[in-house]
């Protein structure tokens, strides 16, 4: 199993397998395309740390010995002799299909090419590199240092070993791996979102307000998190490109965002990440 393993992607999914990863013993690579980034994420990464260490869950040495695992860069090449590498950039298929050809081509050939994608088809990716059987999805949900599932996507070119190979990492970051096909949401997601999108569109016919909404399925289905509210964490741009991948693939209505949603990503209004979304998040 490799010891060495590159994150590509400097946003808080990236962040927080990197932090998953080093917490596992694992030498991490962090690369974002700029390198005030990647040294923004690794101070964040610290901070974490750091609060883990208030809270009494991990000691001032181990905080240490974790930072110390992880290399912050902008230079893709960083990345060639890690026996894994994991993207997660922004959620478009284009965008990771030219990374994936372009990874295939500075890693080494045993190297596995996973991506983090929560929607997108995995085989498109595979199918961009000379290496189609050494590609999967490893799947973290938000947040990651504290989230238990990974979802393991297995794309019809990817070899059993690559499979085996990645349920064995998510294993050893302490997490609890599922193998599913590569169809658009795999597991969670295909469930999840007609449940937000609809609670979208019951917000937007006036049934109830969001706090009510929210309020009503954390008390009736002891969810921690109501739906509105879980869409702001998500990121609501996230969302709504998630619900295009479902629709596009399956053509259920349940799928097709809902307007208030879109005019809210026009407008601005993201999530946490730009603190504004259907809560406000910049007090």
């Amino acid at each position: 199993m490799t010891t060495r393993v590159g994150i590509i992607g400097s946003g808080i999914m990236g962040s927080g397998i990197a932090e998953v990863a080093s917490r596992a013993g694992y030498e991490v690579v962090l690369r974002s395309r700029k390198q005030e980034s990647a040294d923004a994420t690794l101070a964040k990464m610290d901070s974490s740390l750091a609060r883990a260490v208030s809270k009494g869950r991990l000691s001032e040495e181990e905080h240490a010995a974790i930072l110390a695992r992880v290399t912050a860069t902008d230079d893709l090449s960083q990345v060639a002799d890690c026996g894994l590498v994991i993207e997660s950039v922004v959620e478009d298929l284009a965008t990771k299909t030219a990374l994936f050809a372009e990874l295939d081509q500075v890693c080494g050939p045993d190297t596995i090419l996973a991506t983090n994608t929560s929607t997108l088809a995995v085989t498109e990716m595979a199918v961009a590199t000379g290496r189609p059987d050494k590609v999967c999805g490893i799947h973290f949900f938000n947040p990651a240092s504290a989230m238990k599932l990974v979802e393991i996507v297995t794309p019809m070119t990817a070899s059993d070993e690559t499979i085996e190979a990645a349920v064995a990492f998510a294993t050893k970051c302490g997490k609890d791996p599922v193998k599913v096909a590569d169809r658009a949401g795999f597991i969670v997601n295909h469930l999840l979102f007609p449940y937000l999108n609809n609670a979208v569109r019951m917000l937007e016919n006036g049934t109830a307000s969001r706090e009510h909404i929210d309020q009503a399925m954390m008390g009736g289905c002891n969810f921690p998190m109501g739906p509105l509210a879980l869409l702001d964490l998500v990121g609501l741009d996230t969302s709504v490109a998630i619900l295009d991948a479902l629709y596009d693939e399956f053509g259920d209505h349940h799928y097709r965002a809902v307007p208030l949603l879109r005019r809210m990503v026009t407008a601005g209004y993201l999530g946490r990440k730009s603190g504004q979304g259907f809560y406000d998040y910049s007090k």
